[in-house]
């Protein structure tokens, strides 16, 4: 920002040198001296050099499935959708503690809290030019919620939305939804240009989830009214983005952005030493003290929001003796919390539960389950299986912020022996990892989950019938009544004091119950080139590139 205010001001100087050196001179013509056929030849008058493009690198373990902000729902398109498009309302640039206007300029909800009716300002235009209207926000939540893609869930209270005019939108929910402009933040709301999209092969029809053919289009250029453009997308090398000339706020300062994908720390930190990268995001705990020594380098620390756990399958056709209640419970009370929080370092913490330390009605780390292997052995052998049981684990051969999901795997694998739960170690390439999890095939898996919305009522995905639940195909039919009804009374309740018992009776409920194991809360390590100025980190987005400056 500095930066910027200086250019100014050179550049304001540099107009007033050329005003004054215009007033001294005589605008007057002068007659020529000499015959045309004689005169000395003229001079052509030589353009000014153009400045070189700023360009900033940054270095992330990519895990980009799709970059349709209507069906992405990684770490990565999050980054880069930030950049590229806008939603109605946003969180500040260093935290989520309020909701702040974006394209909505102000809203209004009414006494049941079932209606939401937004005022766009004036301004804002998409990168091809054309004004952002209401039209647009209808399309943009409509296509999303009936392409019925991971985000589609985010618009499960919605009942409808409407234009009434350019500048108004209406959203009317099915009922009181305490996180729903929480929700509205995620990149899965952001605003597309309909005519753009709809000539690239998008509706927002019902039947979207099988009619709709933009994606592949959005894979390769954005439709948004953000800071940057997507130059382009090859994947699993580099994502390129470009400032956006009809950006409706302040401008960027860097022209170009190169997002290069890396996925081993180690490599991130000798290229940002070796000043081939400018911010290194996956940087490991125990790589910052040799950093810090480093001039050329300085160290963003904290905590993240990022549950790391194992998922365990409760169908008994896929699970087998991890579906069982009593091998959970063994899994649960096996792993040795302290000793991955010490093997994670930095800012790690052990969270107590799936909601992570901080969020609203969260347990802190003093609740956290303690190991227990007598326990653990006696669980086994109650369960059948006095002579342990052989497992194996399914997890992503890769580094995410900071944590090694092959060391991790090691760790955890360390453990579980201990209790007589021998594991096999099964990585896999990240995409083929990543779909099995999601299609629910895994037995036993290690994963991580980082928040949709700075809400705790994100974490209901983790009950029967939610996101995260259907992974492990914990169900309705196979749930039993007391968790179900926690969740539904807690999807509804806009009572502080309330919302925080319920949260409180279903951390306890998981902590004995259900198919999850988490163990790690990391921290958060990111490696920038001391010239980089404006880095933020925000929970919702990581980084805000349009606020970097070199």
């Amino acid at each position: 920002m500095k930066h910027r205010s200086t250019l100014s001001t050179l550049s304001l100087l540099a107009i007033l040198v050329v005003l004054v050196v215009g007033c001294a001179v005589p605008a007057t013509p002068q007659a020529p001296t000499t015959p045309a056929a004689e005169a000395a030849p003229v001079e052509t008058p030589t353009e000014a050099p153009k400045q070189a493009e700023s360009k900033l690198v940054m270095a992330i373990a990519e895990d980009t499935v799709s970059l349709d902000p209507g069906r992405a729902f990684e770490t990565l398109p999050s980054i880069i959708h930030k950049a590229t498009y806008d939603t109605l309302v946003t969180f500040p640039a260093d935290s989520v503690d309020r909701i702040e206007p974006l394209l909505a300029e102000s809203w209004t909800i009414s006494e049941d809290g079932t209606v939401y009716t937004f005022t766009l300002r004036d301004g804002p235009k998409f990168a091809n030019g054309d004004p952002v209207t209401a039209e647009d926000v209808v399309f943009s939540f409509n296509r999303m919620k009936h392409i019925t893609g991971n985000p589609s869930f985010l618009a499960e209270t919605i009942a409808s939305v409407e234009a009434p005019d350019e500048k108004t939108v209406v959203l009317r929910l099915k009922h009181p939804d305490p996180a729903i402009l929480a929700k509205l933040v995620f990149s899965a709301f952001a605003v597309l240009n309909k005519d753009e999209v709809v000539a690239h092969g998008g509706t927002d029809a019902e039947d979207a989830a099988t009619a709709d053919k933009a994606e592949e289009w959005l894979n390769s250029h954005s439709a948004g009214s953000g800071p940057y453009m997507l130059e382009k997308w090859e994947r699993g090398v580099e994502t390129v983005l470009v400032r956006n000339p009809n950006y409706w706020g302040k401008a960027p300062a860097i022209d170009r952005i190169i997002i290069r994908n890396i996925p081993e720390a180690a490599t991130q930190k000798i290229q940002l030493e070796a000043g081939d990268i400018d911010i290194a995001m996956d940087l490991t705990a125990d790589q910052v003290p040799a950093l810090k020594n480093n001039p050329a380098v300085t160290v963003f620390e904290g905590l993240s929001d990022t549950i790391v756990f194992l998922i365990m399958n409760q169908d008994p056709a896929i699970g087998g003796p991890l579906s069982d209640p009593r091998v959970q419970m063994a899994v649960r009370l096996a792993l040795d919390y302290e000793g991955i929080r010490v093997l994670s370092s930095g800012r790690a913490v052990t969270p107590a539960s799936v909601i992570p330390v901080g969020f609203f009605a969260a347990y802190g780390p003093e609740k956290a389950l303690k190991r227990d292997l007598d326990r653990a052995k006696g669980l086994l052998a109650e369960a059948g299986y006095p002579d342990g049981i052989d497992v194996e684990l399914e997890y992503p051969d890769f580094t995410f912020g900071g944590v090694n999901f092959g060391t991790m795997a090691q760790k955890v694998q360390a453990d579980l022996a201990e209790a007589g739960i021998r594991v096999t170690l099964k990585p896999a390439e990240l995409q083929v990892a990543l779909e099995n999890y999601r299609q629910g095939r895994e037995a036993f898996g290690l994963w991580l989950w980082l928040p949709d919305y700075r809400d705790s009522l994100d974490y209901v995905e983790f009950l029967p019938g939610g996101v995260v639940g259907k992974r492990a195909n914990w169900t309705d039919e196979n749930a039993d009544q007391v968790i179900l009804t926690l969740r539904d009374q807690v999807k509804v309740e806009t009572n502080d004091q309330r919302r925080a018992e319920l949260f409180a009776q279903i951390q306890d409920y998981l902590q004995q119950k259900g198919p999850f194991a988490p163990f790690l809360q990391p921290g958060i390590q990111v490696g920038l080139s001391s010239a980089v100025r404006g880095f933020v980190y925000n929970p919702q987005w990581r980084v805000d590139l349009a606020l970097l400056s070199k």
